[in-house]
């Protein structure tokens, strides 16, 4: 059984939860024993896609034609693509059929999480959908006391400030209004927002708003993995306010960390995460203001340990088994 994990489209998504799932999926398929190869011109029995772009539809299309096994990993939904870039609300339902296009070439849909299961199968794709994370490097992701040194010397920190993570493209949807709110309610805090996207792509009341931040917020662009985990290590709190996912890589990779956690509680973490257990949860700007100065005060219980174990149990290598099952079942 070899595995063709179709690479095309990549620089495109490199800098988005798409373009980490597919580096996740190298990892886990060589710590699962899966022979696979990224050359279209390879022999291959099963061709693994995850970006809906057309020259992805073509290469299911041209497996198909070949007798070949397409299995689709639906990232993207229609209710996550709202809210995001110029003109995304109003092209919101063009995309779901676009999707379903994309989506409908599977011999096999995977998805993150049961919640984007739910989603995909309420879009009648009539393809077989099955949850499955996108997994965490933990081996990689964990805690060690000189990434909060190296963060707060190059970013000019002292080791006593309290700093709040925040990870993802600036969108609406991923709660950017609602942190640059919290920022100017909490100048005794910094915000650091680690994320970029072309500003051609996001709506000019975002930009305007970012243009107008506070000085306790900073933006600093597009971190690489190492400088990434440096972060995680020498923050105090991840904030994740998305209002959609479909699962959250950047919020594993914080529990994986040992950091405390603040999501907007959402669907998507309904049955995994709960409120208390793992990470802390609220929906609205004054009940994470609230919460934010309760956790960086020690006020609230130390979280981590569980967050820690949630993660564990998405480490890549049991994703790896997993897919390898996946595969074999499937051909």
């Amino acid at each position: 059984m070899k595995i063709l994990l179709y690479t095309g489209g990549r620089k495109l998504v490199g800098e988005s939860g798409v373009g980490r799932a597919m580096s996740h999926q190298e990892k886990a398929l060589a710590l699962g024993g899966v022979d696979y190869t990224e050359d279209v011109k390879d022999a291959y029995d099963i061709v693994h896609i995850n970006t809906v772009l057309p020259d992805a539809v073509w290469m299911a299309r041209r497996a198909k034609r070949e007798g070949k096994k397409v299995v689709y990993h639906g990232h993207s939904t229609m209710e996550d693509f709202r809210n995001s870039f110029v003109g995304s609300n109003l092209t919101a339902p063009l995309f779901r059929k676009w999707l379903c296009t994309c989506y409908g070439q599977a011999d096999l849909v995977l998805t993150p999480t049961e919640y984007s299961k739910k989603i995909l199968e309420g879009y009648g794709l009539n393809r077989p959908v099955l949850p499955l994370s996108n997994g965490v490097d933990t081996g990689f992701f964990r805690k060690k006391p000189e990434q909060r040194r190296r963060f707060r010397e190059k970013y000019g920190f002292s080791m006593e400030d309290k700093v709040i993570l925040c990870v993802g493209l600036p969108i609406e949807r991923k709660g950017i209004l609602d942190v640059l709110s919290l920022a100017r309610q909490l100048p005794q805090y910094h915000f650091f927002w680690c994320g970029h996207a072309a500003a051609g792509l996001i709506p000019p009341s975002i930009r305007r708003a970012m243009a107008n931040a506070g000085a306790n917020m900073h933006f600093p662009g597009f971190l690489d993995r190492e400088e990434l985990r440096d972060a995680y290590g020498g923050c105090d709190l991840f904030l994740f306010p998305t209002y959609e996912e479909t699962e959250g890589i950047v919020m594993l990779e914080a529990m994986s960390m040992e950091i405390p956690v603040l999501v907007r509680d959402i669907p998507v973490y309904d049955g995994w995460l709960q409120n208390g257990r793992e990470v802390w949860k609220e929906r609205v700007r004054p009940g994470f203001r609230n919460r934010i100065c309760d956790i960086l005060e020690g006020r609230l219980p130390d979280l981590t340990g569980a967050a820690r174990n949630a993660a564990e149990k998405r480490d890549l290598k049991i994703i790896g088994q997993r897919l390898a099952s996946v595969y074999e079942t499937l051909l």
